[in-house]
């Protein structure tokens, strides 16, 4: 059964396994490179938190993959190289998946930290 998408990267409420976002999710639009062990995506994203993104208008992977996500955020010359887990998926009718950043790099989480900060997002 599917699972809603707003558990990754959003304000408040459980995800699947009872976890709680990681900060208030603002709406971002930017394309996401994607890859697994086997294959290579771009993904628009719609959504961003200091703790994961959402991804919209895509086949969601299944819940548990392990992904490395490539992205630069609006205004950033630098791009973030960061892994995640997917951890909701909505679809067929919606496609869309919340992914959780995991292993997240010092440098990563200030770049993440410093775009949140400057879009009105306190970290």
């Amino acid at each position: 059964m599917p699972q809603d998408s707003g558990s990754a990267g959003g304000a408040s409420g459980p995800t699947s396994d009872g976890e709680r976002r990681e900060g208030p999710r603002i709406p971002i639009e930017m394309w996401v490179e994607e890859t697994t062990a086997s294959e290579r995506y771009f993904r628009r994203a719609g959504n961003l938190s200091r703790g994961g993104l959402g991804l919209d208008h895509t086949i969601p992977l299944p819940i548990g993959t392990v992904v490395n996500l490539t992205f630069t955020l609006p205004g950033d010359a630098n791009a973030v190289t960061i892994a995640g887990e997917i951890v909701s998926t909505a679809g067929p009718e919606e496609l869309r998946m919340g992914v959780k950043f995991i292993d997240i790099s010092e440098a990563a989480r200030r770049q993440i930290d410093a775009y949140l900060a400057r879009v009105g997002v306190s970290v």
